[in-house]
């Protein structure tokens, strides 16, 4: 798994992205916004991690896409 300088992590078959909430954030709220990261960039719960202060740390990913010869419109 390597690094991208967007703090991306990424390997062979996905894409990974670490998003950390505060502790202020409601749950109910938390869900919003990666339903916001799902719906319109594709992203996917991958682990959450909830810490004694109630920061959360969450991975999200997505199936990484190639790049291919686009399609001719004719």
């Amino acid at each position: 798994m390597t690094t991208t300088p967007e703090g991306t992590q990424t390997d062979t078959d996905w894409e990974y992205r670490p998003l950390r909430l505060p502790p202020g954030v409601t749950r109910l709220s938390a869900a919003t916004q990666l339903s916001i990261h799902a719906e319109f960039s594709g992203w996917e719960l991958s682990r959450v991690l909830l810490y004694s202060d109630g920061t959360r740390k969450v991975w999200l990913r997505r199936k990484r896409n190639t790049p291919g010869i686009p399609e001719l419109l004719t």
